[in-house]
C-alpha cells in the first residue's frame, strides 16, 4: 500500500538525519495462508523501533532478531518464517532483510513520484536459498532507477528471483460536502491510508478540525471545480444533501475518470438525479454512469454516521478491487485469492 510505503521512506528520513541504521524487510514469498501478501514492508530502526508490519503482529519480533546481523554486516539475506510449526497456521513467509541507505537526493525523487501521483516500481531481487545479488531497486516512472542501498548493483542470476511490483499513487477520496456524516467519513478514510479532499461552498468557513486528517479543503461552487484532482485511483461521494447541487457536481465531474462514485439518498433520488444530469448530457459516457453507486454503500444495517461511513468504504474496496461481496465463511477458496 502506498501510503504505508510512504511511512516507511518518511521514517528513513528521520533516522538518515539522526545517523541511525535501517532495515527494510519485505515478504518477497508466501507459501499457503498468511495474514498479508507479497510486497508488504516493514522498516526496523537500530534502536529496535519499526514501522509499518509484515503480518498481524506474530512474526515481527522474530523479524526485529534476524535484522541485527544485517545492521552489523550489511549483508542482505532472507529469513524464514514457518506459521506452521510455531503457530499453527498454515503459511510460511520469506521475508528479505536489506540494509537502506538510499541518499536524500534519491529519496527526494520517490517522494516527488507519490506527491505528484505517480506510478512507479519496486523491483526486489531475492533468492530462498540466499545466494546471489539481493536487494530492492526503485524504477521510476520516468525510468531512472537505483537501488535502496547506495553503490549496490542489482542484476538478474540463475539464482535470482524478481518480486517487480507497480506503486500506484495512493488512494484518494473526494468528499462533496461538508456536513457530520462527511466529517466521519473523512475520519474513517485517513485512518485507512486513504487522502481526502473535502469540496464546501465558497462561502463557507470550515475548521479543520472538524475533519480529523484531511489532506486538503477547497471551497468552491460546482462551476469552478477542478476535476483535474480526479484520477483512477480516487472515489467520489456526493453528500452535499442539496439535489441541485449534487447535480451540478456531477456535471463537475463528466469529464474526470475516478474508480467509484456514490450518491446519498434512496433509489428514487439516484433516478432523479440520473434524470436530471442526463437531460443536461444525453450523450453520456456509459462509463461515467456505471461508476454512480446509489444509494453508496453496503447492506449491513448501519444507521449511525459512523456506520453508515464504513458502509460506503466497504462499497468502495469491493468496488476498486473487484470483489463480490460475501462473508469470508462462505468463501470456498483462500481469503486472498
Amino acid at each position: 500500500m502506498t501510503h504505508e510505503l510512504k511511512q516507511i521512506f518518511e521514517a528513513y528520513l528521520v533516522a538518515l538525519q539522526t545517523r541511525q541504521k535501517a532495515v527494510l524487510a519485505t515478504v518477497v514469498h508466501v507459501e499457503g495462508s498468511s495474514y498479508r501478501r507479497e510486497g508488504v514492508r516493514m522498516l526496523v530502526l537500530e534502536n529496535d523501533k519499526t514501522v509499518g508490519a509484515v503480518s498481524g503482529g506474530c512474526v515481527e519480533k522474530e523479524v526485529i532478531r534476524q535484522a541485527q546481523s544485517v545492521f552489523k554486516n550489511g549483508e542482505p539475506k532472507i529469513m524464514t518464517y514457518d506459521g506452521r510449526f510455531r503457530l499453527g497456521c498454515e503459511g510460511a513467509l520469506y521475508i528479505l532483510l536489506e540494509e537502506l541507505t538510499i541518499d536524500l537526493p534519491s529519496l527526494q525523487l520517490v517522494f516527488n513520484e507519490i506527491e505528484e501521483r505517480k506510478s512507479f516500481r519496486l523491483n526486489t531481487y531475492y533468492s530462498l536459498a540466499s545466494k546471489g545479488s539481493m536487494g530492492t531497486k526503485v524504477v521510476l516512472s520516468s525510468g531512472v532507477s537505483f537501488s535502496l542501498k547506495k553503490n549496490h548493483m542489482l542484476h538478474e542470476g540463475n539464482s535470482v528471483e524478481v518480486f517487480d511490483e507497480t506503486i500506484q499513487p495512493a488512494f484518494q477520496l473526494v468528499l462533496f460536502g461538508s456536513e457530520h456524516d462527511s466529517s466521519k467519513l473523512c475520519e474513517l478514510a485517513t485512518i485507512t491510508g486513504w487522502l481526502v479532499t473535502v469540496v464546501c461552498a465558497p462561502n463557507k468557513n470550515i475548521n479543520r478540525a472538524e475533519f480529523p486528517g484531511v489532506s486538503e479543503i477547497i471551497a468552491c461552487s460546482p462551476e469552478n471545480f477542478d476535476a483535474g484532482i480526479i484520477d483512477a485511483q480516487t472515489a467520489v461521494v456526493l453528500m452535499s444533501h442539496n439535489f441541485a447541487k449534487d447535480v451540478l457536481f456531477l456535471k463537475a465531474l463528466r469529464h474526470s475518470v475516478p474508480c467509484y462514485i456514490g450518491l446519498l439518498g434512496p433509489t428514487k433520488r439516484r433516478e432523479q438525479l440520473l434524470d436530471a444530469y442526463i437531460e443536461y448530457d444525453p450523450d453520456v459516457n456509459e462509463y461515467f454512469i456505471e461508476k454512480i453507486h446509489g444509494p453508496a454503500g453496503l447492506d449491513i444495517g448501519a444507521e449511525t454516521p459512523s456506520e453508515i461511513a464504513i458502509s460506503i468504504m466497504s462499497e468502495i474496496l469491493a468496488v476498486t478491487r473487484k470483489k463480490t461481496v460475501i462473508s469470508l465463511a462462505e468463501k470456498k477458496s483462500a481469503i486472498h485469492s
